[in-house]
């Protein structure tokens, strides 16, 4: 799909918000029934062969001590891993508040400390109510204190990439860079969860529900700008002339 089919695209999304909001509505009850049967399959012990095939799969065979991969992939995974960290996430939202504040944005930057803040606090709910052991199959390449499902790396780097990315892309005039923007907290979301598997600190399942649950929030915080900037509460999206 080249530019012009995506200017398009993005034209006929504006014209059409009713639909866009709809899809989005369908996206997020979508994550969240998802999230809903994996939890379900979890408790039951339904993922533990799956979990623990995925785990024995990273690691060298007859050594699971040894993640599969050079110890140059091992360090990689160490510096991705820190990506989903409060430190790293507090910082980056901070950076992008001060980005809108500079602005003058302010309702957008106290609507992005809220809800970023918000999505942190209920992944360390959800871990200390379900308090899911850590995977005892391999030894953890990562210091961990916490509970395992689910993965708070995965699902704060989801609300917090994911939402901030949604946010600085709504700023953007251009359909390129909102594009752009959008598939940098991707990536990010993906490689801090992936790194939680290959750390050996999680398994695969928790992951899959730290995505779930925080794409989810972050789509579901997209609504309610939407619905706050129709009513003037927070700054418009910016768009082509």
């Amino acid at each position: 799909m080249n530019l012009t089919r995506i200017s398009a695209l993005a034209r006929w999304c504006r014209r059409h918000v009713e639909v866009t909001t709809l899809a989005l509505m369908s996206l997020s009850i979508g994550a969240v029934w998802i999230l809903a049967e994996l939890t379900e399959e979890v408790v039951e012990g339904s993922t533990s062969n799956l979990d623990r095939d995925i785990l024995l799969f990273l690691r060298t065979p007859g050594d699971l001590s040894d993640p599969i991969g050079p110890w140059w992939v091992e360090e990689i995974g160490r510096d991705l891993t820190a990506l989903g960290g409060v430190a790293v996430l507090v910082l980056t939202t901070v950076v992008v508040s001060l980005f809108f504040l500079l602005h003058r944005r302010w309702s957008t930057m106290v609507y992005i400390l809220a809800t970023v803040g918000g999505g942190i606090v209920l992944s360390s709910i959800a871990k200390e109510f379900f308090d899911r052991p850590r995977p005892d199959l391999v030894p953890h390449e990562s210091l961990v204190h916490t509970a395992s499902f689910p993965s708070g790396h995965s699902m704060m780097a989801a609300v917090a990439y994911l939402t901030l990315g949604a946010m600085v892309a709504r700023a953007q005039k251009r359909w390129a860079l909102k594009v752009y923007t959008l598939s940098v907290a991707v990536l990010l979301t993906l490689l801090v969860g992936m790194s939680r598997i290959y750390m050996g600190v999680h398994w695969p399942t928790d992951v899959a529900a730290g995505w779930l649950a925080g794409g989810a929030w972050a789509v579901l915080c997209l609504l309610i700008a939407r619905s706050l900037a129709k009513r003037g509460h927070i700054e418009q999206e910016a768009s082509d002339a």
